[in-house]
């Protein structure tokens, strides 16, 4: 199958370098059909183009989290069991930017935690933000993520003990507000 040309942008290189995301970034948010052919770069078999189109879907729905609705499947399903870690770092940010069901909600609660057990530390700290940033529209989850934030807080990486600690205090701070 060949790649779209926007794509193309996105190949070469290694899979540390964002290469031409932000060329793609602002392609898309100038003309947001082009959205759809960019998300379906999340399925090629070029790890670097996979970690690219990451970057740029991650930006994007940053700006425009609606745009991700018609591809809730994906990313619950395949996207969410992908291994590779430049696609599951930037997931974790972009599932709880989507309103859920209180089902999907769980499935969402299922990945992340599960994405807590992965062997990248980024990964991790993502997933730990993506759960605090859940809770705000599951407050019922708030009780286990704020008990798996002070483990990790305590027994993560030093990466993963910073966020715990600004995410607790952040947690803490929302709680004296209401």
């Amino acid at each position: 199958m060949a790649l779209h040309p926007m794509l193309r942008k996105l190949e070469g290189g290694d899979r540390r370098s964002i290469g031409r995301s932000g060329e793609v970034v602002a392609e898309v948010l100038g003309k947001p059909a082009l959205f759809g052919p960019l998300f379906g770069g999340l399925s090629v078999e070029d790890p670097v183009v996979r970690a690219r189109v990451a970057d740029a879907v991650e930006k994007i729905t940053a700006i425009h989290p609606e745009w991700l609705r018609p591809y809730t499947a994906n990313l619950l399903g395949p996207l969410a069991l992908c291994e590779q870690i430049e696609v599951r770092w930037h997931v974790a940010q972009m599932l709880p930017r989507i309103r859920w069901n209180a089902r999907e909600r769980q499935r969402v609660a299922d990945i992340l935690r599960g994405y807590l057990r992965d062997s990248s530390s980024i990964v991790k700290t993502c997933a730990m933000q993506a759960l605090a940033d859940l809770t705000r529209q599951a407050p019922d989850l708030r009780p286990a993520v704020l008990r798996q934030l002070q483990q990790l807080t305590v027994v993560g990486t030093p990466a993963m003990k910073a966020r715990g600690r600004k995410l607790l205090a952040d947690l803490n701070k929302r709680d004296a507000a209401t």
